[in-house]
């Protein structure tokens, strides 16, 4: 009797999902959900390619010790009569919660409201975002926001899309990247799109965050290859460049970070993001805090393309916009991208020379020069000024 009464005040999530017993050697799945070893060892060894839970197809089978769950079920057997009951029902009330965020009986209202009381229960743990992971509701958000394929872009919906990708955007950043390989299903990509497309601006920057962290990991490089072959997907980023706001920084960062992938290069300059680029740092240069040093090596990175080069000096603000940011006294960060960008202009177009010495570039990197910038900056900036010179005697010997 008392060791039935000893089970019965284990909590929920202290219990192996196959086994049900206390976890004693918990691991996690790519999907996010933590099982006993043994208990997933054998369901793998039984040929079964899915998470038990979530019956999500594995893309890897592979699993990491869920060390936060271990110290916590630790704590818990030391404590024994003395852990706080209080305690005890916070972690059962977690439980309740994520399976309210899993039954298809409630609105997505009522689930928006359950968000925030699962926010509100996480504050009483020590590592709040870790909690999100460890209790499983990553993988119950994932799924709610990119597997419910049928689910109309109502209001109610939409704020409680915004709110759950807040959770994602911040629980991925835990290590758990490896959790949006499910976006390699066809049907889960197609509703990122569709969120991509119709969302509210506040999704879209989430989703863009999403881009910059799966396009940044090795654990997320098929994906990454995935969606910088998406010509749909990188249509919409490079609009939302044009916004002049929180959206475009966003967008910003999820472009410099596609464009660390060489074979996304030519895609990215074909989808018009140099002319989007280019219409950010003009913006940019017009609000205090934004993205333009990431603008400025996105735009270095696609120069390596002699299209976007050609693009670069037909815009009417191109050049021009570049050697502004060469000296920039509230931020010298991009100093070093702008140099390296005029480099490879200059170097073969006369019209790109004559544009940047109109613009001012000549005293843009004296200043410079004479600033607090980086060795490797101040070096660029005397290749040009070099490159310039030698140029401009070299074009008037050709007139």
């Amino acid at each position: 009797m008392k060791e039935a009464a000893a089970h019965e005040t284990i909590p929920h999530l202290f219990r192996c999902p196959i086994s049900l017993d206390l976890f004693k050697d918990p691991v996690t799945l790519c999907t996010g959900q933590t099982y006993e070893r043994s208990s997933i060892q054998k369901w793998l060894a039984s040929g079964n390619l899915t998470c038990p839970v979530t019956m999500q197809k594995l893309h890897d089978t592979s699993f990491v010790p869920n060390n936060t769950l271990r110290h916590l079920i630790s704590q818990w057997l030391q404590m024994g009569d003395q852990i706080s009951p209080h305690c005890v029902s916070a972690i059962d009330s977690m439980a309740a919660l994520r399976t309210k965020l899993e039954s298809h009986e409630f609105s997505y209202e009522y689930k928006l409201q359950v968000l925030q009381r699962v926010r509100i229960l996480c504050e009483q743990f020590p590592s709040r975002n870790s909690c999100f992971v460890q209790f499983g509701f990553l993988s119950v958000l994932l799924e709610l926001v990119f597997g419910e394929e049928e689910a109309k872009l109502s209001q109610e919906y939409q704020e409680f899309v915004e709110q759950a990708l807040s959770f994602v955007v911040s629980m991925v950043s835990l290590d758990q990247i490896q959790s949006l390989n499910m976006l390699m299903e066809e049907p889960k990509l197609s509703r990122f799109m569709v969120l991509f497309s119709h969302g509210t601006a506040t999704i879209k920057i989430s989703l863009c965050q999403l881009v910059e962290a799966i396009s940044s990991s090795v654990q997320t490089k098929d994906l990454g290859v995935l969606l910088g072959n998406a010509t749909e997907l990188l249509r919409e980023v490079v609009q939302l460049l044009r916004h002049n706001s929180e959206v475009s920084d966003a967008a910003t960062k999820a472009i410099c970070s596609l464009s660390n992938m060489e074979q996304h290069i030519n895609n990215l300059v074909v989808e018009g993001a140099v002319t989007g680029l280019i219409t950010y740092i003009s913006n940019a240069q017009q609000r205090e805090r934004s993205s333009a040093r990431v603008a400025m090596a996105a735009i270095e990175k696609l120069l390596a393309m002699r299209s976007a080069k050609v693009e670069v000096v037909n815009n009417p603000n191109g050049v021009n916009a570049i050697v502004k940011m060469v000296f920039r006294v509230s931020d010298l960060g991009g100093s070093e991208s702008a140099v390296g960008s005029l480099i490879i202009l200059c170097y073969d177009s006369v019209e790109a020379r004559e544009e940047a010495i109109r613009g001012g570039v000549l005293s843009q990197l004296l200043l410079l020069l004479q600033s607090q910038c980086c060795a490797k900056t101040k070096t660029k900036a005397r290749i040009l000024l070099k490159l310039l010179r030698s140029k401009w005697v070299e074009d008037k010997r050709n007139m």
